[in-house]
């Protein structure tokens, strides 16, 4: 392989500025904190319980994800038509609603009064303002994140190999389980990495939907806004760690797949 052209040197100032506009106001962050006090800041009893929570509820969304966000993307990826066309840009579109409004439609779906709500609480099962309305609120807004980076590695895998394992008898199973999903292996790598840690960092949704009861709803986000209001150096040590929890799982889980499994 040859190696790409050289980039010309002007290209590097403004890329060096977008750097330092992420990078800046994250030092300037870790900058305020106390570190002598930062284990104490960051250990109180509400503190803890919203951290348990946003990895537990993150990782059940992530899971939820994967379950429906892999048939999802094929179908997305291998389909053409009308239908399609139509139904891509509203799965893709909690990327750039404002989560406020997302939370807002999840209550109006599955709040008391809402369009399913209303069955499901005759049924004795209620949703909203429980730790199953922050699951349902982060997948809401995490699941684009996996189908566009799912679907965009399908389309790059294509479905030569596919074709051939069918033409040589296997049959539709197999081929799922021995050839699909390992070439989509990267692509749903990365995608859940993406999931989680949009889930990890949730708040308009979550707050809208499933509301900051301590221990039940309340994540992480939730307990560093509350917490900015009456304790301003533990809201900056609790940011932190969650920038530091956020980039462990990008970093250390995910660097390598994102760059095998691409964006589109």
């Amino acid at each position: 392989m040859t190696n790409p052209p050289r980039l010309p040197r002007w290209i590097y100032l403004p890329a060096a500025v977008g750097a330092m506009f992420v990078v800046l106001p994250l030092v300037a962050m870790a900058a305020k904190v106390d570190w002598l006090r930062f284990w104490s800041l960051i250990s109180s009893a509400s503190s803890t319980a919203a951290l348990v929570l946003s990895l537990k509820t993150s990782l059940a969304s992530t899971l939820l994800c994967v379950l429906f966000g892999v048939p999802l993307a094929l179908v997305l990826a291998r389909t053409e038509g009308s239908v399609i066309r139509i139904v891509r840009p509203l799965i893709l579109l909690p990327l750039v609603l404002p989560p406020v409004v997302g939370g807002i439609a999840l209550l109006y779906a599955f709040g008391r009064l809402g369009l399913l709500g209303q069955y499901l609480e005759a049924a004795g099962i209620q949703i909203a303002f429980t730790t199953a309305a922050v699951v349902l609120a982060q997948t809401f807004v995490s699941l684009p994140f996996l189908v566009i980076s799912l679907e965009g590695a399908a389309r790059t895998a294509g479905a030569d190999f596919e074709v051939i394992a069918a033409t040589l008898g296997a049959p539709p199973a197999t081929v799922w389980w021995r050839v699909t999903l390992p070439l989509l292996g990267p692509g749903l790598m990365s995608g859940a990495v993406l999931a989680f840690a949009r889930s990890l960092g949730e708040f308009g949704a979550t707050l809208t939907f499933a509301g900051s009861r301590e221990g039940v709803t309340r994540t992480l986000p939730l307990e560093i806004y509350l917490q900015r209001e009456s304790d301003a150096e533990a809201a900056v040590a609790l940011s932190v760690l969650l920038v530091a929890v956020a980039a462990v799982v990008v970093i250390g889980l995910g660097s390598r797949r994102l760059r095998a499994g691409g964006w589109v």
